[in-house]
């Protein structure tokens, strides 16, 4: 799919294989990011430096998102298997998961 885009007041065409992914938002977040960087800049940067800064801004927000997921996903797998050492401790001797879920 191609979809016209525009960034800091340029238009872009981009083509993209996911059908998921709406490319406006995506182009809209960074626009915001790159504004917002350049507001903040005391001295005039050039539009290469505020989209190196908005793309190290995002990458450390993806990253810190990231390890956030990877520790919540921890802690579900910690209490999955603390939830399956109970289910397990509860079952008579000799009865399998299948059969106590009546299959």
């Amino acid at each position: 799919m191609k979809v016209q885009i525009s960034i800091r007041g340029r238009t872009y065409t981009v083509r993209s294989d996911e059908d998921d992914v709406d490319l406006q938002a995506v182009a809209r977040y960074v626009d915001d990011r790159m504004s917002e960087i350049a507001g903040r800049a005391s001295a005039g940067l050039d539009e290469y430096t505020v989209a190196m800064l908005a793309c190290m801004n995002i990458a450390s927000d993806f990253e810190r998102y990231r390890r956030s997921i990877n520790e919540e996903l921890g802690v579900l797998d910690r209490e999955l298997a603390a939830s399956e050492a109970v289910l397990r401790a509860a079952m008579p001797e000799g009865e399998s998961s299948a059969e106590a879920a009546g299959e």
